[in-house]
């Protein structure tokens, strides 16, 4: 009896407490930038990396020397004036989701308010991000509800813009810009 017991608590806190890793070839992270007021342009990073413990700790980063917006010379723009990649080089965001976890089953859509974490170019944020999940047997995928806006002016990253902005010629760029993401984590043996 005391067997049966521990063998069903065990097959449940896998089912509920798994860790995750992201998977990256599957994973997406794209940001627009408008200039001239009416052009927009859309851009992504090709390195992300992330985990979620087993207790529910999501910590994921964002390599932004992987910029990538189809010009070569705008990617290093961005990396150097806006981004500062030699100080800053990843935005990172962690968030506690161990409350999140537990009402997830398999082939039910989940959408969750969650607070996060936001560093980025030395500055901290909570971003309250509306998430819709969806888990199938050893997979998460995980995409916002909306467009997630970042504002420059909160992470210290006006004078980055206004630098791209004189040296591309530009009357003007967007100090806001939406974010959109489509996160796949997979489930890890134990």
């Amino acid at each position: 009896m005391l067997k049966s017991v521990l063998l069903c608590a065990s097959l449940l806190s896998t089912q509920v407490f798994a860790a995750w890793q992201l998977d990256a070839t599957q994973s997406d992270l794209s940001i627009t930038s408008i200039k001239k007021n009416t052009i927009a342009e859309n851009h992504h990073f090709k390195k992300l990396e992330g985990t979620l413990s087993d207790d529910g700790k999501l910590v994921f980063s964002i390599d932004l020397k992987t910029i990538e917006t189809m010009i070569p010379i705008r990617n290093q723009r961005m990396q150097e004036m806006l981004f500062d990649i030699s100080n800053f080089p990843k935005a990172n965001i962690t968030a506690d989701l161990n409350s999140y976890l537990k009402s997830l089953k398999n082939g039910v859509q989940v959408f969750k308010s969650v607070p996060v974490e936001l560093s980025l170019h030395g500055q901290q944020q909570t971003l309250a991000l509306d998430l819709v999940v969806n888990k199938n047997n050893q997979q998460l995928h995980v995409t916002p509800l909306r467009n997630v806006l970042i504002n420059a002016s909160d992470f210290n990253m006006v004078a980055g813009v206004e630098a791209l902005r004189k040296i591309a010629g530009l009357d003007t760029i967007a100090t806001a810009v939406p974010v959109t993401f489509s996160l796949v984590f997979n489930e890890q043996a134990h």
